[in-house]
């Protein structure tokens, strides 16, 4: 059993991901959990799992041990201004998931020596799939194995240097979106095949499912695999080439690139 008090303060979409994923998982009972934000009528329905709910940064800052600020980048400033005074390095972590800001920037603010990590996840961490690509400004072996617990509990986590984190963002956080967008275009075309909306939803979500479980557990290329369903002449390799003359690959690395240029703005 995890035994620290975890805040997330701002509970906004990716806020409340993370708040419904360590629900789901159970590890850190609820009353060990706050969470905070500013139209707390909207977390009303987490009332029954037991989470404390406050507009009160600062008291929230004070029931806990690890605190995930998951705020916009134009508020976390305003945030940290808040709380910086009540900020105990001997007892806190705090853990910024918003995206765009650097250690320095938070240093600047908060001037203290309380242990500070970044932190990525994304929206599926709400169902305890998420993939987190932390990084810390020299935490303490004990503090790092605690903030990468935490992450664990709602998926996978990575640690990378700070510079790849504006990356990381793009790649596992703005990725969610792309896929999602992958993923609603193929059940157009089931349904335009034939299939009515809810069958092809299905196919689609364990066809994609199992696609990335044959990645993760087999470690191969995507192209290993792609070789074994695209037969000579078939319809597998006819639909992939017309995909390709109509620029899908080129696309979504253009996309990519282009999310990437907009956060380094």
């Amino acid at each position: 059993m995890f035994d620290k008090k975890v805040s997330i303060i701002g509970c906004g979409n990716i806020g409340l991901s993370l708040l419904q994923g360590l629900l789901k998982d159970k590890t850190i009972p609820a009353n060990n959990i706050t969470a905070t934000r500013r139209n707390i009528q909207e977390l009303a329905h987490l009332k029954e799992y037991g989470v404390r709910l406050t507009t009160d940064n600062i008291s929230a800052v004070e029931e806990s041990d690890l605190i995930l600020v998951a705020v916009k980048p134009y508020n976390i400033v305003n945030i940290l201004e808040e709380i910086k005074d009540y900020l105990n390095p001997t007892r806190h972590i705090l853990i910024s998931v918003t995206a765009g800001v650097t250690f320095s920037q938070i240093q600047d603010v908060v001037r203290t020596s309380v242990p500070i990590f970044r932190a990525m996840p994304n929206i599926s961490a709400s169902v305890g799939k998420s993939v987190s690509c932390i990084c810390h400004n020299g935490a303490n072996t004990k503090d790092i194995e605690s903030v990468k617990y935490l992450f664990d509990i709602i998926g996978t986590t990575m640690t990378i240097d700070e510079e790849l984190m504006e990356s990381a963002t793009i790649l596992g956080a703005c990725g969610i979106a792309y896929v999602l967008r992958f993923i609603r275009a193929m059940i157009q075309g089931g349904i335009q095949i034939g299939f009515d909306a809810r069958t092809a939803s299905a196919i689609v979500n364990q066809t994609v499912k199992g696609a990335a479980e044959l990645l993760i557990e087999r470690k191969k290329h995507p192209e290993y695999e792609i070789d074994k369903v695209t037969t000579p002449k078939g319809c597998t390799i006819v639909g992939l080439n017309e995909m390709e003359h109509n620029g899908f690959s080129s696309s979504l690395i253009k996309g990519i690139v282009a999310s990437y240029e907009k956060i380094e703005k």
